[in-house]
């Protein structure tokens, strides 16, 4: 079994859905609410260990409500909760999520909270799972210097590092220098590069802006489009696969843990993406961000069916 580690946001959702998403001043009258276990973090690293990974997540929340909702989320996965700091004083994170049901398309506000944290020295205290982990993945949903750290034990113990560079936040170029994996999606590689992306010359274009800053392979995320690889050597393109949305909040966080499984597993390129669009594409028929995610007979069986690919 694949051992993933990194520092991510523990996060609990409030989704309300309605028909149609409210103007500037406008009620609309929902449908439902729900409460659920999410955060890019949490529903990365639920990804991957649904999809067959041993996963250690490095997180800090609340021990109020919401944390209460993210400790019973990790009791029934049955996922590590060893780096997760609970401080009766702090906020858990939140995120009020907005999904119009006529597309499955959402507005999403994140309340970082108790995220902000989660300090190098968090990171370091998790030095003996990095030097055993088969891959090392992480986001922008804690601090900077927790990402910084990461890479260091990444590099220092010569693990595979995917950073997932969501949400855009302002950082120091240098944090992606040496970065193995970038998967930012076409908005968020158009923010960090300057280049919109909208056609494969314009993914070409984005991945030289990634590698002059030192990152060594690019995977760029196009929704309904698919995705679009290239190590500045050769390029991989893998198709969405149709399907009925119902939700799409965590179909990025999806494919991010079934591509950190893949890769810790060592499948090669084309086949890690292929797992990723599966994961993906599965999560978002889904209602939720964490529990959204699919189990690997699943994503194996879609594997099958789409790519032609036999477990």
């Amino acid at each position: 079994m694949a051992k993933i580690i990194g520092p991510g946001s523990l996060i609990v959702d409030v989704t309300g859905f309605a028909p149609h998403l409210p103007v500037a001043g406008e009620t609309t009258k929902g449908s439902t609410l729900r409460f659920g276990p999410g955060g890019k973090g949490s529903n990365q690293m639920t990804a991957a260990h649904r999809a067959g990974s041993q996963v250690k997540i490095i997180g800090y929340r609340g021990n109020d409500v919401l944390g209460q909702i993210l400790k019973a989320h990790y009791e029934r996965e049955q996922m590590s909760e060893e780096y997760v700091t609970v401080d009766d004083a702090a906020e858990t994170g939140s995120a009020l999520i907005e999904i119009d049901e006529s597309d499955a398309q959402n507005r999403i506000i994140v309340i970082f909270a108790a995220n902000e944290q989660v300090t190098e020295a968090r990171v370091l205290a998790a030095e003996k799972d990095f030097a055993t982990a088969d891959a090392v993945l992480t986001q922008f949903e804690t601090t900077t210097e927790a990402v910084f750290a990461t890479k260091a034990l990444a590099q220092k113990y010569g693990k595979p590092f995917i950073l997932n560079p969501a949400p855009f936040i302002d950082v120091p170029k240098e944090l992606f220098r040496g970065v193995d994996y970038v998967t930012p999606n076409e908005t968020e590689a158009e923010q960090f590069t300057g280049v919109a992306v909208v056609t494969q010359d314009d993914c070409r274009a984005a991945a030289q802006k990634f590698f002059e800053m030192g990152v060594k392979n690019v995977v760029i995320t196009l929704g309904v489009r698919g995705v679009y690889y290239t190590n500045g050597k050769e390029e991989v393109f893998v198709p969405a696969i149709k399907v009925k949305a119902i939700e799409t909040t965590g179909a990025g966080d999806a494919f991010n843990g079934g591509f950190a499984t893949a890769i810790a597993e060592g499948m090669p390129i084309e086949r890690a993406l292929q797992f990723a669009t599966c994961t993906a594409a599965i999560s978002v028929t889904r209602l939720g961000s964490s529990p959204s995610m699919p189990y690997r007979h699943e994503i194996l069986a879609l594997m099958e069916k789409e790519f032609g690919v036999k477990p």
